[in-house]
């Protein structure tokens, strides 16, 4: 692998690490998990596997459309 490949593929995974990274912070509302009640706890799992399901539907067209 050529460096210009080795440099694409490690901003491809800082990039990913942190869309995810936001993602669960604004599924938590910026709080630290130790705050969240059982209500705000669920539904910030549910956004999360929502943002999942996004991501591989994304995927799935990706291919679709090569």
């Amino acid at each position: 692998m050529d460096l210009n490949g080795l440099l694409n593929m490690l901003t491809k995974m800082f990039i990913r690490s942190a869309v995810d990274t936001g993602i669960d912070y604004a599924a938590r509302k910026g709080k630290p998990d130790a705050e969240l009640t059982p209500e705000e706890r669920e539904q910030a799992q549910s956004a999360k596997n929502m943002a999942q399901r996004a991501r591989e539907v994304s995927k799935v067209v990706r291919r679709l459309w090569r």
